[in-house]
């Protein structure tokens, strides 16, 4: 093991800050990864399909209900972290074909050297942008695409506009879904965007969130899942996997949607920002 460290911790410089591995007493295989003091991933080498974030329950909900089980899948990850869903998608579909897009090369080499990855799976990671790789992708490549991008604690503004949704559907497979996970809170305006603009770009968009964050009561997570074909999202499965969660959620889609959109706007380039801050006291 390499790095510095700090009570029981691994901490290490990466280019976009400090990260640290954080153990579990209770389980040694369990870590969570922060990033300048932000909780970040959580990954158990022992049991990859044990998920501890309720966002990443969302998300693997929906790995689980779109093909039949095991079925291997073509996924692009964008945003890499501690790989957590790169190894849930290795655990229960073996022989998918997973690419991971994030920014950090120099976290990249600390978790892979910290945390490694399952041997004889399919999964590649490489440094860069994520938008740049999208763009620079063959069309129709990926039957999933989930993006899970933060600068910091927010979204980065060059990722929510609807110029990069459409190149992020033009890579996908007709029958593809992509799936989003952001932060927002009081009036969930920038959810609200970002639900405005895949519905301007896909035929489907369904969205996932707690209902206090529905609410605007409390800051908190919310994923988005879209498709170019309407009738693929499998939105009955996802609703039951979101009200039985630890962390219930409720699934909004068609009016419901359109009501929660309101008159929120599409979000281009000119116009996108950030995802807002989480409030200091959060973690």
């Amino acid at each position: 093991m390499g790095g510095r460290k700090r009570n029981a911790g691994i901490v290490e410089q990466v280019d976009c800050g400090v990260a640290e591995l954080r153990p579990d007493d209770g389980r040694p295989d369990r870590w969570t990864l922060l990033l300048d003091g932000y909780p970040q991933s959580a990954v158990d080498l022992a049991d990859p399909g044990r998920l501890d974030f309720e966002y990443m329950r969302r998300i693997a909900s929906v790995v689980d209900a779109m093909a039949p089980a095991g079925a291997p899948l073509s996924v692009l990850h964008l945003g890499g972290g501690a790989l957590t869903m790169p190894r849930y998608v290795a655990a229960t579909r073996p022989g998918s074909a997973q690419r991971v897009v994030e920014l950090d090369a120099a976290l990249i080499a600390f978790v892979r050297r910290e945390l490694p990855l399952p041997r004889g799976a399919d999964i590649r990671v490489r440094a860069a942008d994520a938008r740049a790789a999208v763009a620079s992708t063959a069309p129709g490549r990926f039957d999933l695409v989930i993006a899970d991008v933060y600068s910091g604690a927010r979204v980065p503004a060059h990722l929510a506009s609807r110029e990069f949704l459409t190149e992020a559907a033009r890579v996908l497979r007709p029958d593809g879904l992509y799936v989003a996970n952001l932060a927002d809170g009081a009036g969930l305006a920038f959810a609200r965007g970002q639900a405005a603009t895949l519905r301007a770009v896909f035929a489907e968009v369904v969205l996932l969130a707690e209902p206090p964050v529905l609410r605007g009561r409390r800051f908190g997570n919310v994923v988005l899942v879209a498709s170019p074909t309407r009738g693929r999202i499998p939105a009955a499965e996802l609703a039951r996997a979101a009200a039985a969660d630890p962390f219930p959620a409720r699934l909004v889609d068609g009016e419901g949607l359109a009501d929660l959109v309101g008159a929120a706007r599409v979000v281009t380039d000119a116009t996108a920002t950030p995802s807002p801050a989480p409030p200091a006291d959060l973690f």
